[in-house]
């Protein structure tokens, strides 16, 4: 029987476009302000957002104009393998490997349509064997990182001896809709990014357990009742966000008992985590999870200083968190979430 996986290396990408808050916030002043009569009320967001900095995929002006499917489908397939490729080979060389010694791929995303996916389109543009064994996720969206994570490590321990390659990217800026004066996407204009990230999992068989985090175990709650809280809407010139003020509520009220039962099917409590590993939502989001998640603390500043200088970047984001994390040096047994549409909880336990 394998040991749990390891996570042999962990590297993130950002698209070359740096925007600051005040500058989106006079784009969307620009685009919004003349049909809307409340836009003022809504401008606090961009402060209270906790976000100082961000990445798009493609210059600010691009989003001005009104886009339709066939250019936000052409900038997300440019812009994700051109950030995909990047993270992919920092990670592989941290971990002193190369494309052809990769096994299996797992690539998750949900802000983009591409067919062949992703990872297909990367076998031949980085080197990848073609008998690459190919995951693509979609739909899960800011869950995907957790939730993309473990998959990968569930494919590890089942090839034990073989290396997987996580992927992950979300390009959340090609969502954003010049045509829909709404609150939300007002909201969304405040809040989303673009980035990536990838990490090398192993497996080590009978006799040798290996180095690097180890990914101990995951799992994932639904929610019954709740498939409006967050998600995509398909419209004409693009997706539209969905995502409900009740999140911070449900969080509060839902979220604890759902993580204490995952964490004593491990015969855990609480207070046997050395820290968290928390997706930065929004300002919002990360207060509710340090109501539920107290008396453990460590580990918020680093999703608090992800969300400031990055933003949300859905998915992608708490690879970030957990790059953050081990680069401070932090050790023990730490808990990994995330909530995605479903309403779906996604945990991991990590030790570092």
């Amino acid at each position: 029987m394998s040991h749990p996986p390891r996570i042999l290396s962990l590297a993130t990408a950002l698209p070359p476009h740096r925007l600051d808050q005040d500058e989106v916030l006079s784009v969307a002043r620009a685009v919004f302000a003349p049909r809307m009569r409340d836009f003022d009320r809504l401008v606090p967001v961009f402060a209270n957002t906790g976000i100082e900095t961000r990445h798009a995929v493609m210059p600010i002006g691009w989003y001005m104009e009104p886009r339709g499917w066939p250019e936000r489908t052409a900038a997300f397939r440019e812009g994700a393998l051109a950030l995909l490729e990047d993270a992919a080979s920092q990670a592989l060389a941290r971990a002193g490997l190369g494309p052809r010694d990769v096994d299996a791929i797992v690539c998750a995303s949900t802000t983009g349509i591409a067919t062949p996916s992703l990872e297909a389109l990367l076998l031949e543009r980085m080197g990848f064997r073609p008998d690459t064994l190919r995951l693509p996720l979609f739909g899960l969206g800011c869950a995907g990182g957790v939730l993309g994570l473990t998959r990968a490590g569930q494919l590890a321990q089942a090839m034990a001896g073989r290396t997987v390659l996580f992927l992950v990217v979300e390009l959340c800026t090609l969502a954003f809709r010049s045509a829909e004066a709404t609150p939300t996407n007002v909201v969304a204009s405040a809040l989303f990014a673009d980035g990536a990230a990838a990490a090398v999992l192993r497996a080590d068989g009978e006799g040798g357990d290996g180095e690097g985090p180890r990914l101990v175990d995951g799992a994932e709650h639904t929610w019954p009742g709740t498939q409006d809280v967050m998600g995509w809407r398909v419209e004409d010139d693009g997706f539209g966000v969905i995502f409900s003020q009740s999140i911070p509520t449900l969080i509060r009220g839902r979220l604890g008992p759902v993580l204490d039962g995952f964490l004593e099917r491990r015969r855990m409590a609480r207070g046997d985590l050395a820290g968290l590993i928390c997706h930065p939502g929004g300002a919002k989001v990360l207060h509710a999870l340090e109501e539920v998640c107290a008396p453990v603390a460590a580990g918020l500043d680093d999703a608090w200083a992800v969300l400031r200088r990055c933003g949300n970047m859905s998915a992608a984001s708490v690879m970030f968190v957990l790059e953050r994390r081990l680069a401070s040096g932090a050790r023990g047994p730490h808990l990994m979430s995330a909530l995605g549409p479903g309403f779906t909880a996604a945990m991991a336990q990590i030790d570092l």
